[in-house]
């Protein structure tokens, strides 16, 4: 492959990293948001004998929330990565190289 082939592929890829990165980056905060959010309102739900229960569920529920962190930075990376390897793919079937 060209020293100038790579490098567009090298761009080309930066701005799909860009991209994604940008739009995962924001469901990662909103996920974060929202735990910070169930556990604060969960221990305060604690101060009171009658909303206990309901802390309870907010901090599993903030739990549960707690394991979608890494799902994300997985699902993120696997859409990536899926990615790089079709522009590799679609770069060596059109420079004729097998």
């Amino acid at each position: 492959m060209a020293p100038k082939e790579e490098n567009e592929i090298k761009k080309e890829l930066k701005r799909y990293e860009l991209f994604f990165k940008k739009r995962y980056k924001i469901l990662y905060t909103v996920n974060d948001f929202i735990i910070g959010a169930l556990f604060l309102v969960g221990s305060i739900f604690f101060f009171y004998e009658q909303f206990k229960s309901a802390g309870i569920w907010l901090f599993a529920i903030g739990s549960l929330l707690l394991l979608i962190r890494p799902t994300i930075r997985l699902i993120h990376d696997f859409h990536y990565r899926k990615h790089v390897e079709n522009q590799f793919k679609h770069r060596s079937s059109t420079d004729g190289s097998s």
